[in-house]
């Protein structure tokens, strides 16, 4: 496919994208809401998601201290170490790696799961027996999602910590006291706030993409595999580019 015509293609999906959006900013004006549905969906997104998550930060501060220290420890400033950690994973490490993890777990499934739907037309069937499917299945799992990761980060960023902890200890001994004083010496609001408001966004971009391609799901089996594997391309792609953006606004701020 030429370049042009794949240009307009990115630029008709994102049209589409923003006008799917812009559905949910609507949803507001109505008085009844699918309370039920969401706090079914918080704990689908939420809770069932801790697992995955917390194992992954725990591996990644483990091999994180333990790939840092060796080259500290040469040029005199291991000391630092749990500053450095700490700045590392509160600022990109934890929020970006969640959202990557999120992305793939949630995203997908979300994908899938109204891909199936759209595809076996029970989407159809909702709205014609008078119930709105964008209510009920769009704007419960963006809300759920937004709230749930920053939630799912924090927890990230702790467990993350504590491996980073662990690591230090496989070749050197350093209490939990001190360890933690260094870490929370070397934090402020500049990094936790930040970190934790592009999270929202993350969530948000996660689940609207992965809500919008299962609507658009093509007939088939291999329609909803697509849909479910698109939505966790273009949802990390989005994690990096909002990443950017927030780093260099962030930046831009501190240095005024």
């Amino acid at each position: 496919m030429p370049i042009a015509s794949k240009t307009q293609v990115l630029l008709e999906k994102t049209g589409e994208l923003a006008k799917f959006t812009g559905q949910l900013f609507s949803m507001g004006k109505q008085n009844r809401y699918e309370t039920k549905e969401f706090l079914a969906q918080c704990y689908s997104i939420g809770y069932l998601s801790m697992g995955l998550v917390g194992l992954t930060g725990f591996i990644m501060g483990l091999v994180l201290a333990m790939q840092l220290q060796p080259p500290l420890a040469r040029y005199g400033v291991a000391s630092e170490l749990p500053g450095m950690v700490a700045i590392a994973i509160v600022r990109e490490i934890g929020p970006v790696l969640t959202a990557l993890v999120f992305a793939g777990k949630i995203g997908s499934s979300i994908g899938a799961e109204l891909g199936s739907m759209k595809v076996t037309e029970q989407i159809d069937a909702m709205d014609v027996s008078g119930t709105n499917p964008y209510k009920f299945l769009v704007a419960t799992r963006v809300i759920a999602a937004t709230l749930m990761l920053p939630v799912l980060t924090l927890i990230s960023d702790a467990i993350c910590l504590t491996g980073a902890f662990i690591g230090i200890n496989a070749t050197a001994v350093i209490s939990p006291q001190l360890y933690f004083s260094k870490v929370f010496e070397n934090l402020s609001f500049h990094d936790v706030i930040p970190a934790i408001l592009k999270t929202f966004l993350f969530g948000f971009c996660v689940s609207m993409i992965g809500c919008y391609k299962g609507f658009s799901s093509e007939k088939g089996t291999r329609g909803v595999g697509e849909s479910a594997n698109s939505a966790v391309v273009a949802s990390s792609v989005i994690i990096f580019v909002i990443d950017l953006i927030v780093v260099q606004v962030t930046t831009i701020f501190h240095l005024n």
